[in-house]
């Protein structure tokens, strides 16, 4: 089910929003199900532009490995299921933002690179930023309830 604003964005062909998603919005979406998977159904629909880099794939498969026991067939299929929505980017620069834990820089950093105008996340550290540059760093459900209104956020930014 797409929300109107959504539907009204797709059939006036405005441009579509970009978004950078952390890794735990991918756990979310391939693990537990959920609001996260609203934002990867609206990307299989070309709504949002999914940004994505190896580093977050890379992440992404190494905590389903180590922290839920994914085996390797399911970790095959789930590297896959991001890089084929997403608009795959290689960050040249190395940021060094996120004392607390460098992992999410590379969220950053595939962000700048990619110019997405979102970064999706559940961590505090990267939410606590608020912005990096122009895009905007908010919470899945802070993403579903804003962006998918798309005259709000434009004007909100």
């Amino acid at each position: 089910m797409q929300s109107p604003g959504l539907s009204a964005a797709i059939e006036s062909n405005q441009t579509v929003i970009s978004a950078t998603l952390d890794t735990s919005v991918y756990i979310r979406a391939l693990h537990f199900g959920g609001p996260a998977t609203v934002i990867m159904g609206h990307a299989r629909a070309g709504a949002i532009r999914i940004d994505i880099s190896d580093a977050i794939v890379a992440e992404t498969i190494r905590v389903l490995r180590d922290k839920f026991q994914w085996d390797g067939y399911s970790l095959h299929d789930a590297r896959g299921k991001p890089l084929a929505l997403g608009n795959h980017v290689s960050p040249t620069e190395t940021l060094h933002v996120i004392k607390e834990d460098p992992n999410d820089d590379r969220i950053l950093e595939c962000a700048a690179t990619a110019k997405s105008d979102f970064i999706i996340s559940e961590d505090k550290d990267l939410l606590r930023l608020g912005q990096f540059g122009n895009t905007r760093i908010v919470s899945v459900r802070d993403f579903i309830n804003l962006a998918l209104t798309p005259e709000n956020w434009r004007t909100e930014l």
